[in-house]
């Protein structure tokens, strides 16, 4: 891949007065003071400003990287472009952040303002000059050398103006571009960004975030590339859109496996071309096979225009197992899918990396922990990413960003069958957009799964929407609502639930997943957005803990993969965002907050089917055969939790403990207090039990000790009987002969319970 090297151009403070000096603001920039940084911004400069080619499934050789510093002012959305300028913004990093070097907030009564020169490499003379933009949020107007040469709208596609006719023969040229974005004023797609973030919403993005450039082609040239991989017959469709071409083109295709050349084809252009591809080296996250591609247009012998892409010979289907639940299917066979909640936020960039290699780390860490799939969650990335993805073998479920300001409740939210009724205008901006993103995205294999809405955020018209979505792509599946109304649409019936794990219930018309699950939490001094009152769905004080809790999840979830028909599971999330902290990894992406070798193992075993483990009673709960406690709903002296404490005045009970009309429950003894402490001496046999684990059901926050050594704290409640792993402190806690076990439960609202034996789970055998 080549590309040209970004040219050094120092621009003037001030632009449209006379000034004494130009300072070479590319000498002097810095980041603004953000909350959090990652380790490579100190990689960033206006020299080094994402310099890579932009879009890697159609690379042309001569091309001119136009991110850096450009002047910037932020005005009142009806002013007329300023003469003045308020200093310099860093390209391509939202206004907003740290990255810019500005990190100043606009807002639906502002609009914002680029500008910058550039000049025509000698080289070009003759060709058409192309003006891309990856992405801007939310309306673009651009104008160069003063003449508007056209608007768009849509926060997340990228888009192309044809500027060869506004440009001048010689010497410096001038881009300047306007953006106007509502955030969540307007009813945009926008994702999670607001102009008030707090809990899951975080800071909006506004104007530039992806990378400018400008390309020169000849009168006829490629313009979009469409590729579509048929694994069950051995080829590949390659529809060429050809801007410009009469009957004297040729569209030509050649297939390379590395050196080895394995087909050429030719049509006229504008026409769809179809090669066999034999043997075929299938695509998966095991084996990330590419083909690349060259396509030329050429007029007789002539080569008019090249463009390089790639493509993976890959399918993705839904097939049913010998219990009639639909599953997953990759390359024809079943393949249970399972990834992280993915953002795609920055401390230091938000929507933009700081860097290519930032990003292709989120992919490469996402693969090392053992996810073979990642929900890109209400954002669109930048090309390179889902290259990467391409690359490295990751599997990608692509959400539609989500948004409407306008959009008006027919009843509750929550139930399904109720959906929102959006204005003319708002319809019309979404389907706009959702077209934009699936074409633009479409030759990304490893795309399989498009997500139109998420739990009922702007959710309408979701049948049309559903089978419009497959209409556009009949080669991917359809996820149609992630966690929120269900409509008998799509491939999927999509359930959310936290902690969790738990699954929709049984259908057989579509495959059941579980689209988000998990959420747990953990502040890290040092790597968080601010320094307290940071936010989980269950929060933890330590790493083990974190971990331990987290392979509890996995334990609950690999059965539901089994009989039940689990399709795929989304754990929420890669990283922490902002105030958010359930991420596997910090915001700044530092640390793996987890034990990583702990579950990187326990995700590994979700891919091998489900054989239940023989469980081994050590110590009955009351599901088996109650047993007497001592209790108190007196908070107890210090020391209760260890051996020797006298309990003589505690009184006595019979397991389990709580209230009628709990679920699950097998009530020995009425406890309708806000606490509960309980203590029972218990006998482990001689011999090596390596494998116990608490069989526990409790409602609500609990902690188990063993001989006085804290050994779990479950948060939250269960509505049965679960498995529940000691930590390491509590295991080696335990020995053969007589033990204390120790139990205190909290009661907030609802029902209450609490119940506790121990179990040791032997291997499983088929």
């Amino acid at each position: 891949m080549q590309r040209k090297t970004l040219l050094k151009v120092c621009l003037p403070i001030v632009v449209g007065i006379v000034s004494t000096s130009t300072l070479c603001a590319a000498e002097k920039w810095q980041p603004a003071r953000g909350p959090l940084m990652t380790r490579w911004a100190k990689d960033v400069s206006p020299k080094n400003a994402h310099p890579e080619y932009p879009r890697p499934q159609m690379v042309r050789k001569d091309w001119q990287n136009l991110n850096g510093l450009w002047n910037y002012a932020v005005t009142a959305k009806e002013a007329a472009q300023p003469t003045r300028w308020d200093g310099q913004i860093l390209v391509p990093f939202p206004i907003e952040s740290a990255l810019s070097g500005v990190m100043k907030r606009v807002y639906e009564t502002n609009r914002l303002w680029y500008q910058r020169t550039f000049t025509i490499p000698r080289g070009w003379k003759g060709r058409d000059v192309l003006l891309h933009f990856g992405a801007v949020d939310w309306e673009t107007t651009v104008w160069v050398n003063g003449r508007q040469i056209g608007t768009h709208r849509g926060g997340y596609d990228a888009f192309t103006f044809d500027i060869t006719s506004a440009l001048k023969p010689s010497g410096q040229q001038e881009i300047v571009v306007a953006v106007w974005d509502p955030a969540d004023a307007g009813p945009q797609p926008r994702g999670k960004q607001v102009r008030n973030p707090h809990g899951i919403w975080y800071t909006p993005t506004s104007g530039i975030w992806q990378t400018v450039w400008l390309e020169p082609v000849a009168k006829a040239h490629i313009g979009r590339v469409k590729i579509i991989p048929d694994v069950d017959n051995h080829a590949v469709t390659i529809d060429g859109d050809v801007v410009g071409a009469d009957a004297n083109h040729r569209f030509e295709v050649t297939i390379r496996d590395g050196k080895k050349h394995v087909y050429t084809g030719w049509v006229s252009a504008g026409g769809r071309l179809t090669l066999p591809v034999k043997a075929a080296k299938l695509w998966s996250p095991d084996s990330p096979h590419l083909y690349d591609l060259e396509i030329t247009l050429n007029q007789g012998k002539k080569v008019i225009d090249r463009v390089q892409s790639y493509f993976g010979m890959r399918k993705i289907s839904l097939g049913r197992d010998e219990h009639g639940n639909l599953r997953l299917h990759l390359n024809n066979q079943p393949l249970f899918q399972y990834g992280p909640l993915d953002q795609g936020f920055w401390p230091d960039g938000l929507y933009t990396a700081p860097t290519d290699e930032a990003l292709r780390y989120d992919i490469e860490m996402t693969k090392q922990l053992g996810f073979n799939m990642a929900r890109k969650h209400v954002k669109i990335e930048p090309a390179r990413w889902y290259y990467w993805c391409d690359k490295l073998g990751l599997l990608v479920w692509q959400d539609m960003p989500s948004g409407d300001k306008s959009a008006k409740w027919r009843g509750p939210s929550g139930y399904d069958g109720v959906e929102m009724e959006r204005t003319p205008e708002s319809a019309e901006i979404y389907e706009r957009e959702l077209r934009a993103r699936i074409a633009g995205l479409h030759n990304h294999p490893s795309i399989v799964v498009w997500v139109p809405f998420n739990e009922g955020w702007g959710q309408f018209d979701t049948v049309r929407i559903l089978n419009l979505t497959k209409q556009l792509d009949p080669t991917r599946l359809v996820n149609g609502a992630s966690g929120g109304n269900h409509f008998p649409a799509g491939d999927m019936l999509d359930h959310h639930q936290y902690p969790g794990p738990g699954m929709p219930a049984r259908v057989t018309d579509r495959a059941m997943v579980l689209g988000e699950f998990g959420g747990l939490g953990l502040p890290v001094k040092g790597h968080t957005w601010q320094d307290e009152k940071n936010w989980g769905y269950r929060s933890f004080t330590n790493a083990q803990d974190l971990t331990d809790a987290y392979v509890g999840l996995i334990n609950k979830l690999h059965p539901l993969t089994g009989r039940d028909g689990l399709a795929a599971a989304i754990y929420t999330q890669t990283t922490d965002v902002e105030i958010e902290i359930n991420g596997l990894m910090t915001y700044d992406r530092a640390l793996v907050k987890m034990d990583q070798a702990v579950i990187t193992a326990a995700n590994q075993k979700l891919y091998a089917p489900y054989v239940a483990p023989r469980i081994n009673t050590i110590v009955p709960a009351a599901d088996q055969q109650p047993a007497t406690w001592r209790y108190t709903n007196t908070k107890p002296d210090d020391g209760w939790t260890r051996p020797g404490f006298n309990a003589a005045s505690w009184k006595e009970g019979q397991s389990g403990f709580g209230t009628t009309g709990t679920p699950g429950t097998i009530i020995g003894t009425t406890w309708d207090m806000p606490e509960i402490w309980l203590r029972r001496e218990v006998e482990i046999p001689a011999g090596p039990l390596p494998n116990l684990e608490l069989w526990i059901h409790h409602d609500e926050d609990a902690e188990i000790y063993v001989n006085g050594v804290l050994a779990a704290q479950p948060k939250g409640y269960t509505t049965e009987y679960v498995r529940l792993a000691l930590n390491a402190a509590g295991k080696a806690a335990l020995k053969p002969g007589k033990n204390l076990i120790a139990v205190h439960c909290r009661q907030t609202g609802g029902g209450q319970y609490i119940d506790v034996g121990l179990v040791e789970v032997m291997p499983a055998t088929k």
